[in-house]
């Protein structure tokens, strides 16, 4: 399987269990890797046989910019929903960031990762 990455889609969202995060917002950052077949397209160099990534970015920003949800693992699940309903897509791979989670020690970056396929 071939694979389409997209990194750091970055969108407004406002998720999270507390209520400030859920008021204020905060930035949250995905990243993307799709799994389809891209030999279609390279051989008649044509963007209908692959996946457009360009919508599927729009798309996430979308989910991210929408609903609120408690958890940052029910984002990445509903994001990896979204990418599967292109027809090429077999499989993605989502990592969403919440580099602005509340919690009181010096950190980094907190992620939950999923993989998720049409089987």
């Amino acid at each position: 399987m071939d694979r389409v990455a997209l990194r750091g889609l970055r969108a407004r969202g406002h998720h999270g269990v507390f209520p400030e995060e859920r008021e204020e917002g905060q930035t949250f950052v995905v990243d993307l890797t799709l799994g389809l077949d891209t030999r279609p397209a390279a051989a008649d160099d044509d963007l209908t046989k692959t996946v457009h990534y360009g919508i599927v970015a729009e798309e996430v920003v979308a989910v991210v910019a929408g609903e609120p949800v408690n958890l940052i693992e029910t984002l990445a699940e509903r994001i990896a929903q979204t990418c599967l309903k292109h027809e090429g897509v077999q499989e993605v791979e989502v990592c969403v960031h919440k580099p602005g989670a509340p919690i009181t020690v010096p950190f980094d970056d907190v992620t939950v990762t999923i993989i998720r396929s049409r089987v």
